[in-house]
């Protein structure tokens, strides 16, 4: 995949500049390579990167012109599957929506939870609501419409398809995705307190896994907390995966003192 690839550049306002990509496969490569560029010190100074379905907005440009002519000619590869941080995310697939997708994806409703889990995702870019990121990687026999008629109350922690995207909704909002499941507690989707405060940000990778032995105390998004065990291979809180990076690059559960 080379820089080429229908990629349009241009000025938006004094100091940033906009990156319009062909589909979100390049606009992802795209955005790795922005970050791989800045963290190697070949990037001009950027105070902020923000990628989009098909666009990447670099803020704080000092001469917008002249990186619009040098990202004119970047090689960008790929990206790996195996790169980004890894998070887990329970789910209890006990949605309203579930029989309605089951019969969209031709299988019975009880087959829809392991479908969705076969999959890998990534957070292409957030969006709608604090912590709501969309993820890409669903198979595209498995896209589905949104709804015809939106809710005016999805429930935190709603787990939904719309077209190529899944998402968990970090809090309640209106919304109009199909909704297949539940992450029995959502706080940790969004939480100002932390550094970085929200849990799925642009490049992480994530993997739905089931919450059918996670018992709960309270509704989802009213304080609920999961209180059953996780199981082997399940994050019951939705913190980063064991043996996966945080976004300081530390990896999870360890601290920047620990040594080899």
């Amino acid at each position: 995949m080379s820089g080429a690839r229908s990629l349009t550049a241009r000025p938006a306002g004094r100091h940033a500049l906009l990156v319009e990509l062909a589909d979100a496969e390049h606009t992802a490569a795209f955005h790795a390579e922005v970050l791989r560029r800045r963290a190697a010190g070949t990037l001009p100074p950027v105070t902020e990167v923000v990628p989009g379905a098909r666009t990447v907005l670099l803020d704080g440009v000092p001469d917008p012109r002249a990186l619009a002519r040098a990202v004119a000619g970047w090689e960008v590869p790929p990206v790996a599957d195996d790169t980004g941080d890894v998070v887990e995310i329970p789910v209890c697939y006990d949605g309203p929506d579930l029989a309605e997708v089951a019969a969209l994806w031709g299988v019975a409703p009880d087959e829809v939870g392991a479908r969705h889990r076969a999959h890998t995702y990534r957070v292409a870019f957030c969006g709608f609501a604090p912590g709501f990121g969309y993820l890409t990687g669903l198979a595209p026999r498995l896209h589905v419409p949104r709804r015809s008629t939106p809710r005016t109350r999805v429930p935190a922690g709603a787990v939904a398809l719309a077209g190529p995207y899944s998402a968990v909704y970090p809090r309640a909002t209106p919304g109009g995705w199909q909704l297949i499941g539940t992450m029995p507690d959502p706080r940790p989707l969004w939480d100002p307190a932390r550094e970085r405060a929200a849990l799925l940000t642009p490049g992480t990778r994530v993997r739905f896994v089931t919450a059918d032995d996670v018992t709960t105390t309270g509704a989802p998004g009213d304080g609920a907390t999961a209180t059953g065990p996780p199981g082997d291979d399940v994050t019951a809180t939705g913190v980063p995966a064991e043996g996966a990076t945080t976004g300081d690059g530390n990896a999870a559960g360890t601290s920047p003192e620990a040594g080899a």
